[in-house]
């Protein structure tokens, strides 16, 4: 959770600079760093438990054609 949180904080400075710079609007600017990587960061620690999930199953295939191709050698 404390690389999700830093990943945040990051994010929200990011947001803020090019909306800051493309609007020259502190408000626009704030608002948009405030929402978008509010969700973003939501949106990212759920995408990496799903990635999680999918690299366990991938292990366990993995895993499993490994001990069929050993059986049939042996």
């Amino acid at each position: 959770m404390k690389k999700t949180i830093s990943f945040g904080i990051l994010h929200f400075m990011v947001a803020f600079g090019v909306t800051y710079a493309l609007t020259g609007d502190l408000i626009i600017g704030g608002a948009v760093a405030l929402i978008e990587p509010a969700l973003n960061t939501v949106a990212f620690h759920f995408h990496e438990k799903v990635w999680k999930r999918y690299e366990r199953k991938e292990a366990l295939e993995q895993a499993a054609l490994k001990a069929e191709r050993e059986k049939c050698v042996a």
